[in-house]
């Protein structure tokens, strides 16, 4: 192929990444991407609405198959009687099991509801959900991966000794992190903090220009826009420069944001893509594992972290629920190695060798100098761990003074409820700020359920009237702060691949901290008499949610 037909190619190949070009706005010459929308017509005929029809078929099939097999087992091999006998002794075997099994106490009660009212299909879906069909081999090769020589993180005893000695309770949780989550603790880590996605944005289009080596970007979701336009520009021109790009999205995207076919668009562009989990034909209980992660890692040198993901609504370029409030923090020095290591064990995922993480590794800038102590950690719905709900507990139950916190959604277990209420007992001055204008209806009511628990005990609640909080902000005592992706809710806690950032000691705490501050002062005040004259459909709405929360 000639050279002239080569960059005719090229040309085509990015015109594909960026729809209705002739329409996109400019900025400083750049053209952009505008957000892929589709109607109700290109919706019913997609390759979505195949894919959701053969999932009901699958469905229908197996629940079909089941009935017919009971059918005849119950007419020609044991009789109707016993049949009906067994089916009950079935229903309370599993009850028995599921009272006495790990799972949260809060996550049983609909489970012994669907088993008691709807015995049948109750069985069915249990067994189904326990067998792990789908996510058995993900699971396998992740653990795999973690034992792998050159895919491991060590600790270096210095920082841990020194964060224990520093603030005790911090190093017991250090030290049980690098336990379950291969965590390590670290110094010398500069962190910026983002009160804003604005602010994220535009530091990350700045870092991106200096990248020379490798982009790793991992992020719950991508939508073509202004944001990401900017940013898949800038990507297009360094992989022509030789930088290694690796962009990777959770499925979920296919189904609003993104063509199914993007990762081959981004192909020809010299982008390496990978979708975690994309959604086919094919039931399977992984789908309601998420890749929820927001990371991207610059040469080893950078990485960011929080709740901002790569669309318009982010950096408020486009208003859907009022002003969108989100955080996001820069780490710049050691810290770094553990998101490119997170990065890698899920791009690996889908590899059938993993490979050695070593040459990523250990390339940030030895002469940074800062002080505090920085922990990056995960949390996989993959493992009994629970690594979020135990690092947001220890701040509760060791905080002295106060714990601010900032979540888009309250959807509680007992766990998190009693540490919240503890803490409040104690004397702490415990604060939450929630959405004033919600993204999902029904789970903000459900949130609603919680605050008279709360307020009773001295919990104090905010709604930021302006909009939507998207942030996940805890800071704590002037020394102790978490910046990340995971929610106050089920899905993050239990169901989602989440990240995050403990922080004790770190300078820019005080900027988490008046951040939080200037948020509370535009936020309403929730009391017991605002929640008694919430409208009557936001009441009955937040109860029946409650009996099903924790399958949200």
């Amino acid at each position: 192929m000639s050279r002239k037909n080569r960059m005719a190619e090229k040309q085509k190949a990015k015109n594909s990444l960026f729809r209705r070009k002739n329409d996109q706005p400019e900025k400083n010459g750049i053209r952009l991407a505008k957000r892929w929308k589709r109607g109700i017509a290109s919706v019913f005929f997609s390759r979505f609405a195949l894919v959701l029809i053969f999932l009901v078929f699958q469905a229908m099939l197996m629940l079909n198959l089941f009935d017919i097999l009971t059918f005849i087992i119950a007419e020609y091999v044991i009789g109707y009687e016993f049949y009906l006998a067994l089916l009950e002794l079935m229903q309370l075997l599993l009850i028995v099991i599921v009272v006495n099994s790990r799972m949260n106490s809060a996550a049983k009660v609909p489970w012994i509801l669907l088993l008691s009212a709807m015995p049948y299909f109750g069985i069915l879906f249990y067994v189904w959900t326990k067998f792990e069909m789908g996510h058995r081999k993900i699971k396998k090769k992740l653990n795999d991966m973690k034992k792998m020589p050159g895919c491991t993180l060590h600790q270096n005893k210095g920082p841990a000794e020194r964060l224990k000695k520093a603030d005790e309770s911090s190093g017991a949780l250090s030290n049980y992190l690098f336990k379950i989550d291969n965590a390590p603790v670290y110094e010398n880590t500069q962190v910026e903090y983002y009160p804003l996605g604005e602010d994220k944005f535009i530091s990350m289009l700045e870092e991106l220009e200096k990248a020379e080596k490798f982009i790793f970007i991992e992020y719950f979701i991508i939508a073509e826009g202004y944001m990401w336009g900017n940013i898949l520009e800038t990507l297009i021109k360094k992989a022509e420069q030789g930088v290694e790009v690796r962009v990777m999205y959770d499925g979920t995207c296919e189904l609003s944001t993104l063509p199914h076919d993007y990762p081959r668009r981004l192909s020809k562009v010299g982008i390496k893509c990978h979708v975690w989990e994309p959604i086919k034909p094919v039931v399977t209980s992984s789908y309601n594992y998420r890749d929820h992660r927001k990371i991207l890692v610059i040469d080893g040198k950078v990485a960011f972290n929080g709740g901002v993901n790569l669309a318009d609504e982010y950096i408020n370029r486009e208003s859907r629920f009022g002003h969108w409030k989100d955080t996001a923090i820069k780490l710049s020095g050691s810290a770094v190695d553990s998101f490119t290591v997170m990065f890698l064990q899920m791009w690996n995922v889908n590899e059938k060798v993993p490979e050695d993480f070593s040459k990523y590794l250990d390339l940030y800038d030895k002469g940074k100098k800062a002080k505090g102590f920085v922990i990056p950690y995960s949390e996989s719905p993959l493992n009994d761990h629970k690594a979020a709900e135990r690092v947001y507990a220890n701040i509760l139950y060791n905080a002295r003074d106060y714990v601010y916190i900032m979540t888009p959604y309250l959807i509680l277990d007992d766990e998190l409820m009693t540490a919240l209420r503890f803490a409040a007992e104690r004397g702490v001055d415990v604060r939450l700020i929630l959405p004033g204008i919600p993204d999902k209806k029904a789970v903000y009511a459900l949130a609603k359920k919680h605050y008279k628990n709360l307020l009773r005990t001295g919990v104090k609640i905010y709604e930021y009237t302006p909009g939507f909080v998207h942030a996940k902000v805890f800071v704590s005592d002037d020394r102790r702060a978490v910046v990340g992706t995971i929610n106050l809710d089920y899905r993050s806690l239990y169901h989602h691949f989440e990240c995050a950032t403990y922080m004790v000691d770190v300078p820019c705490t005080k900027n988490i901290l008046a951040d939080y501050r200037a948020t509370l002062s535009k936020c309403r005040v929730v009391t017991f008499d605002t929640i008694k004259h919430e409208k009557l459909r936001i009441k009955l709405t937040g109860s029946v949610m409650k009996l099903i929360a924790p399958l949200l």
